[in-house]
C-alpha cells in the first residue's frame, strides 16, 4: 500500500525535477547574442542582454585584444573572435553590431545573409549609399528574424505613452516641433598608437561617424519621424561650425537646422557639444489643444485649459526596454524589421549635414535619397 509519506516524498521529489528541468529548459531556451565590436558602447548596452534571464552573451567579437580582454573580463563563458564571420558562422542565435557606423552597411548585410536575429547600433550608415544598402539587404531578411535598430526611444515605456496620446487626437493636430540635443563633449581616447588613432576616435571622424547629427542627433530626428506619422522630412537647411572643438577630427561641435515636412509642419532643431551644465535633449510637440515635451527623462503634457501639466517621470535608462523587446521578439516570434524606418531618419539627419556642409543650400529628402 501507498502510504501518505510516500506520496509527500514522491511529490517533493517531482517538485524537485520539475524544477530542474524548468531551470534547465530556460538556460537552454536563452537567445544567444554574438557582440561584434567591444567598445564603450558595445559592452555597456550588451550587459542589458547579460542582466536579462532570457538572454546570455555567447561571443564577443573585436579587432583589438585590449578590447576583447576587457569584454571577456566581463562576460565570462563567452567564445571571442577576431573575425565577425565566424562569429556569424558560429550557432549564436542573434548579432549586436555595434561597429563604427560607416561599416554598419556592410555588417548588416553579412549578419541578413547568416540568417540571425539582428540588434544593430544606429545610425544606418554615414552616407545615402551605406543606407541604400542596408535598406536593400533589410528587404532580404528572413521574414523570421528580428530587426532591431538602436532608437532606444521607439521602445521605451514612457516614450510610448506619450506617442499614444498624440496618437489619440486629443491634443488634436501637431502645429509645429522643436527639438534639440544640447550636451557636453564625447570621452577622447588618448595615448592611442598613431596608426590605431582614426578608429579608436572614429567618434570624430566625419567619414567613420557621419559627423554630429547623423551619430547623435539621429535620436530627435527619429522621434519627430515617429510623431509625426511621416516617414522623413521633404527639405531642410542648416548650418554649423567649430567654435571650441580643436581635436581630434574633423566634426562640429554646434549646428542648427530647419526641416520641413510634405503638410508643411516645420521643425526646428539645434544641436552642440559643447554645452557647460545646461543641458536640453528633448523634442517638443506644439498641438492645437496642447503640447507635449519628450526626453528620457519622461515627458511633460500640458493640455488647453489645464493649471497645470502633467509629468511623468523615467528613472531608468530605455535602451533596457530596447533590448528586453528584442530578447521577447526574437524568442516569441515577433519580428517586425526596423530598418527602412532606421534609413529614413538616417537619410534625414543625412540631408541636414548636407546643406550645413554646403552653407545652409536647400537639401531635398529626394535628392539625397538618390545621391
Amino acid at each position: 500500500m501507498t502510504t501518505r509519506r510516500d506520496v509527500l516524498t514522491t511529490a517533493t521529489a517531482f517538485t524537485i525535477m520539475s524544477s530542474a528541468t524548468a531551470l534547465k529548459a530556460q538556460a537552454n531556451s536563452a537567445l544567444t547574442v554574438g557582440l561584434i565590436g567591444c567598445g564603450r558602447r558595445g559592452t555597456a548596452i550588451s550587459q542589458w542582454f547579460a542582466k536579462n534571464e532570457f538572454a546570455r552573451m555567447a561571443a564577443l567579437c573585436d579587432i583589438y585584444d585590449d578590447q576583447l580582454a576587457g569584454a571577456q573580463k566581463m562576460f565570462s563563458g563567452a567564445k571571442t573572435f577576431k573575425n565577425m564571420d565566424d562569429v556569424l558562422a558560429s550557432d549564436v542565435d542573434a548579432v549586436y553590431i555595434a561597429t563604427p557606423p560607416y561599416l554598419h552597411p556592410e555588417h548588416f548585410e553579412k549578419a541578413v545573409k547568416a540568417r540571425k536575429h539582428i540588434f544593430m547600433e544606429k545610425p544606418a550608415g554615414v552616407d545615402p549609399a551605406g543606407c541604400r544598402r542596408v535598406l536593400a539587404a533589410a528587404k532580404q531578411a528572413d521574414p523570421k528574424k528580428r530587426i532591431t535598430v538602436d532608437f532606444q526611444q521607439r521602445y521605451g515605456k514612457d516614450y510610448k505613452k506619450a506617442y499614444e496620446v498624440v496618437k489619440s487626437g486629443e491634443l488634436g493636430r501637431i502645429v509645429q516641433v522643436r527639438a534639440s540635443w544640447l550636451g557636453g563633449g564625447l570621452p577622447v581616447r588618448e595615448g592611442v598608437k598613431e596608426d590605431e588613432e582614426l578608429m579608436r576616435n572614429w567618434l570624430f571622424y566625419r567619414e567613420k561617424s557621419g559627423d554630429i547629427i547623423v551619430e547623435q542627433n539621429c535620436h530627435n530626428l527619429d522621434v519627430v519621424n515617429w510623431f509625426t506619422g511621416m516617414p522623413h522630412p521633404a527639405r531642410a537647411t542648416g548650418f554649423g561650425g567649430r567654435m571650441v572643438r580643436k581635436s581630434p577630427g574633423n566634426i562640429l561641435d554646434n549646428l542648427a537646422a530647419t526641416f520641413v515636412y510634405e503638410n508643411g509642419l516645420i521643425l526646428s532643431y539645434s544641436a552642440n557639444q559643447i554645452s557647460q551644465g545646461s543641458t536640453d535633449i528633448s523634442e517638443t510637440f506644439y498641438c492645437e489643444n496642447g503640447s507635449i515635451r519628450t526626453s528620457r527623462k519622461g515627458y511633460t503634457l500640458w493640455r488647453k485649459g489645464a493649471k497645470t501639466p502633467e509629468e511623468v517621470t523615467t528613472s531608468y535608462d530605455i535602451t533596457k526596454d530596447a533590448v528586453d523587446e528584442f530578447v521577447d521578439g526574437s524568442r516569441n516570434g515577433v519580428y517586425t524589421n526596423a530598418a527602412p524606418a532606421a534609413v529614413a531618419s538616417t537619410l534625414t539627419a543625412i540631408m541636414a549635414r548636407e546643406s550645413i556642409y554646403k552653407n545652409g543650400q536647400e537639401m531635398l529628402f529626394s535628392k539625397i535619397e538618390s545621391m
